[in-house]
């Protein structure tokens, strides 16, 4: 085996590539910064029993395992950074108010997601912790919108759906964590003749809502309008539809490039979802460029129960697909051993160019950066000069 070779959908970014997504992850930081949000960096590594608490089985089956030589408890590499900031705000910050937090690091995953290349993903994503409104709701997907456009990303499709609607069609019956699983994956790929023989057990009402949610998708309008006719009359119910409602108001004017809907069978996260969920999707990408959503239950499992919402993405992905350009103007100058070069140099960095210094007949290669400019010795000084 060649040693240079990677595990299957592993990758390495390379210059220029990396270079746009340190630039991009810079200002979007910078761009919560401005909303006052806190940059927080959990380790790579936890206790399993740490970084799965909250979370579903299928976090669990996405995470790389290892044994701690020091303590001899299962570590994880982790798969989400979601958790580990709801333990941060949980029992670290132990703050009464609002909280508002943002992260970028590097996850793995030890399968490769559905609709995905990699393996490895450097995730970027903002909570806000300790405000049960739908204010904070909106606040997080207009972070989103912002943090799109900041790409350069102006057309983006966003897809709401809520928790509350399945609780509400459910409660009452008494169903296994298996059972309740196989529901989602029937809803999620909208398989009606499979989901009519997993229900055939249920009332025939709970039956009934479950097959409209499989066609509860599309304009915001309609879809809310056909499901006041035919969901069942339920508080959980009429709060969800309540929420969307006031959210479409209020994000329609967000960005003339933005396209909503509501997709109420779309429940993918439901494992640690407990209210409004949204997904944002761009041109040339089938899956979502992004996911978020309410997630309340989250530091409950921490022993400290708080409202939380926030949104998260794959920076990599959004550098991929951003239309930014990043290649840099620099200056080429020859290597040799001149005081007056040197200072000239110095005084250039100082301004914020960048200087390239080559042997006679080396030719610069860089996928990063353009050499347009020169400097050319002229009498005593050295002057900047636009390459022929």
């Amino acid at each position: 085996m060649n040693r240079w070779l990677l595990p299957e959908d592993i990758a390495d970014v390379l210059p220029a590539e990396a270079r746009k997504v340190e630039v991009l992850r810079r200002a979007i930081l910078d761009l919560y910064q401005s909303y006052g949000y806190e940059l927080v960096a959990p380790p790579i590594l936890e206790f399993l029993d740490s970084l799965l608490t909250g979370t579903g089985s299928d976090l669990n089956l996405q995470t790389f395992k290892l044994v701690d030589q020091l303590s001899g408890r299962t570590l994880g590499l982790r798969a989400d950074i979601t958790p580990q900031v709801a333990r941060i705000d949980a029992h670290l910050l132990n703050r009464a108010g609002v909280t508002r937090l943002c992260y970028a690091g590097s996850v793995a995953h030890a399968r490769t997601p559905v609709g995905s290349s990699a393996r490895e993903e450097l995730q970027l994503g903002a909570e806000i912790y300790g405000c049960a409104s739908w204010e904070a709701d909106f606040e997080a997907i207009t972070l989103l919108l912002k943090t799109l456009e900041l790409a350069g990303l102006s057309k983006v499709y966003l897809d709401l759906s809520h928790a509350g609607i399945l609780m509400g069609i459910l409660d009452g019956q008494d169903l296994d964590q298996e059972s309740i699983e196989s529901l989602y994956e029937l809803l999620q790929s909208k398989d009606r003749p499979r989901l009519g023989q997993w229900s055939k057990c249920l009332p025939t009402k709970t039956i009934e809502a479950l097959m409209a949610l499989t066609e509860l998708n599309g304009p915001c309008a309609e879809v809310i309008a056909k499901a006041k006719k035919l969901l069942p009359q339920h508080a959980a119910i009429d709060q969800a539809l309540s929420d969307l409602t006031r959210l479409v108001d209020f994000s329609t004017s967000l960005s003339h490039g933005l396209e909503l809907s509501i997709d109420l069978s779309d429940l993918r996260g439901y494992q640690y979802h407990s209210g409004v969920m949204f997904a944002a999707y761009v041109d040339k990408l089938p899956q979502p460029i992004a996911r978020g959503g309410r997630y309340d239950h989250v530091g409950q499992a921490f022993g400290r129960p708080r409202p939380a919402t926030g949104f998260s993405l794959d920076l990599l992905t959004l550098a991929n697909l951003s239309p930014i350009k990043v290649r840099k103007p620099a200056i080429a100058a020859p290597w040799i051993n001149d005081a007056a070069l040197s200072s000239t140099i110095a005084q250039l960095r100082n301004r914020g160019e960048v200087i390239i210094q080559v042997l006679a007949g080396e030719k610069i290669e860089s996928a990063e950066y353009e050499c347009d400019r020169e400097l050319v010795k002229r009498g005593s000084a050295w002057e900047v000069v636009q390459k022929q």
